[in-house]
């Protein structure tokens, strides 16, 4: 997977966002809740409302429950739901990479690309995803951006909304055995709400980056194409390969 700039690239200010707070509104939703969480989810669902009601709508599972809780229960939401036997992580490279040695690759140049455009992301990783929302934001380069959009945090996404889903059935077993804790029990009911934070974030990375993403697609359509006309088998050995697969 090959981040590296175009050295011909054109850099201007990408001008194709519908509001260029938004994902920076969103990246809060990702990050420990401070005193200052409520109103932070406030504006982010405003935000949604006014430019993504699609996405608004999603969000607004997660909003409700949120703004219903304490402080304590925020924080301990939180925690399990990424730090104490995480549901999924919050490190892009890890989602996409596990423990391979690709993963350090990724982490060095998204080290390079947080100092590029002057962010210490201390004390977490530079390839969390609350830093890459900021970082998609932020960067200058229009190539750049969608390539980091379309071939890491779509994906890495999709994948985080995936483990919510095995998680369900987890998570009803254990309110079945331990039913003394609130925020599980509401989970309960429709699961763990982060899973609605990260389909709204998804609903709008696929609205702002349509193009970028179908783009994407194609080429790993045309390669995989290629893929399969270049292999060194001659056509006698399809041909055999075939027949014997029939039989």
């Amino acid at each position: 997977m090959d981040l590296k700039k175009d050295q011909h690239v054109d850099y201007r200010i990408r001008s194709d966002m519908r509001n260029n707070n938004q994902y920076i509104r969103l990246a809060e939703l990702f990050r420990y809740p401070e005193t200052d969480a409520n109103e932070k989810v406030k504006q982010c669902q405003n935000m949604l409302g006014a430019f993504y009601p699609e996405a608004a709508a999603l969000l607004k599972n997660f909003s409700d429950y949120f703004l219903s809780i304490d402080q304590d229960k925020k924080e301990e939401l939180f925690t399990k739901t990424f730090d104490v036997q995480p549901i999924c992580y919050l490190d892009l490279g890890y989602v996409i990479f596990g423990e391979d040695y690709k993963r350090g690759s990724f982490l060095l140049h998204m080290k390079e690309e947080q100092q590029y455009i002057g962010r210490d992301c201390s004390p977490e990783l530079p390839d969390h995803l609350y830093h890459v929302l900021y970082l998609i934001t932020l960067h200058p380069d229009t190539a750049f951006v969608n390539e980091l959009v379309a071939k890491v945090l779509v994906p890495a996404i999709k994948k985080m909304i995936k483990e919510f889903d095995s998680a369900r059935v987890e998570l009803k077993v254990k309110v079945l055995k331990k039913l003394h804790n609130a925020v599980i029990q509401e989970e309960l009911n429709q699961g763990n709400v982060y899973q609605y934070a990260f389909k709204a974030l998804l609903y709008v990375l696929e609205t702002d980056f349509a193009e970028a993403l179908t783009l994407h697609k194609h080429q790993e359509e045309d390669a995989q194409k290629d893929a399969f006309f270049t292999k060194r088998n001659t056509v006698p050995e399809l041909v055999n390969h075939l027949k014997n697969d029939e039989l």
